[in-house]
């Protein structure tokens, strides 16, 4: 298991689009994947589970896999977070 922490900085958190993005970033892992708020832990791969967390700017949330590629899926989803969810 691979955890790692990371606060939500772009305008509109993890609402919608960038949540979108997060998910299919999140779905190109074989890992188990996590968001946890608080006390609160969602599947990574739903959308309904990232959008009941209500993120927004300023959040603190942690990345948690686990699986064969969990340290690559966690430092992904960390570094779209950190770009703002920036297309690439």
């Amino acid at each position: 298991m691979f955890v790692k922490e990371v606060d939500v900085k772009n305008q509109v958190g993890l609402h919608a689009r960038p949540a979108t993005f997060f998910i299919q970033k999140a779905n190109e892992y074989k890992s188990s994947i996590w968001v946890e708020k608080e006390e609160r832990r969602v599947n990574a791969k739903s959308l309904l589970g990232i959008l009941s967390l209500g993120i927004v700017r300023g959040s603190s949330i942690r990345v948690i896999a686990d699986g064969a590629d969990e340290q690559l899926a966690v430092e992904g989803l960390i570094k779209l977070v950190e770009s703002g969810f920036v297309e690439n």
